[in-house]
């Protein structure tokens, strides 16, 4: 699944596909709680905005519990009343089917009471599973782990040290648009008709907005590859020379052992080549390789 997209900053307002949205549960009229970070001067980020549907300050009784189920009727009800007995608070929540007519995977965002509830949950559920309680029958196997989603709030991350400039209030979730004017409009006040990133975080159910700095050169980028071990750097290794920065990459298979596309978002402001000078050299290095090398399409973002 490709997790992230482009977009512009239209009238103050983050507009969000239908698509994404919909995966990460931002429904219409619900409330999108914020925090808006500072990125160090060295990369493309300038500004980096964290959504979430709950509240930052909850964010460490997060937890994960994938519950591991019968693939029959009544099951995911006997897991939530197993859930609910001990009083965790389920948030977001996604099935799936793990091996058909076998096992259903529920993956689940709760919010347990206190640190360490989740051992003695496993231990209850451990211990009527040894005496055959009907009430477990149909569950497999229970998971529980912190969701850490409270790293991303850390000053250093990966090395790098990013400031939270602002911890924003509830703001309503309206036509498939976050409204920044509210909280941040003093802040991102040069942002209007801008290019930012959109990405996903499915497991923890948060939303990434990248704003980039005002020189950031954004290019997209689609080519057709051969399915086969080896393209991908054949493809991105040009780019790499003329000194190009990468910011997202999505392949997907066309025809299998044959084809793949290859789409690359970059930022080209230190290559000192012009959009039609890079996809002429893209193309001449490209043309010379064995397979199916084709560039498809060089734009311009923003």
């Amino acid at each position: 699944m490709k997790n992230w997209e482009f977009t512009k900053i239209e009238n103050g307002k983050i507009h969000m596909d239908k698509r994404l949205t919909d995966v990460m549960g931002l429904v219409e009229g619900g409330y999108v709680y914020s925090s808006l970070f500072k990125h160090p001067d060295k990369g493309p980020k300038r500004y980096e905005m964290i959504l979430s549907m709950y509240p930052q300050e909850n964010f460490r009784a997060l937890t994960h519990i994938d519950v591991y189920m019968e693939d029959i009727p009544g099951a995911t009800v006997q897991s939530a009343k197993f859930l609910g007995a001990q009083g965790i608070n389920i948030l977001n929540s996604v099935s799936l089917n793990g091996i058909s007519e076998t096992t259903i995977i529920w993956n689940i965002m709760c919010e347990l009471n206190f640190a360490g509830e989740g051992d003695i949950i496993k231990e209850r559920f451990s211990a009527l599973k040894a005496k055959n309680d009907p009430s477990v029958s149909l569950i497999k196997y229970i998971s529980i782990k912190p969701a850490n989603v409270g790293r991303i709030f850390r000053r250093e991350l990966e090395g790098q040290i990013k400031e939270e400039v602002r911890h924003g209030s509830p703001t309503t979730f309206h036509s498939g648009t976050f409204d920044l004017s509210a909280e941040y409009g003093d802040i991102l006040n040069d942002v209007e008709g801008t290019e930012v990133m959109v990405t996903v975080a499915p497991s923890s159910w948060l939303v990434s907005v990248v704003f980039f700095k005002p020189d950031t050169k954004l290019i997209k980028v689609n080519i057709n590859i051969p399915d086969c071990p080896g393209s991908i750097d054949v493809a991105l290794e040009p780019l790499a020379e003329e000194n190009i920065n990468l910011i997202s990459i999505f392949s997907k298979v066309v025809i299998s052992y044959q084809m793949m596309s290859l789409e690359v978002v970059a930022d080209m402001k230190n290559s000192g080549l012009t959009v039609g000078e890079l996809k002429e050299k893209l193309n001449d290095r490209l043309s010379k390789e064995n397979g199916i090398f084709e560039v498809i399409n060089i734009s311009s973002l923003g």
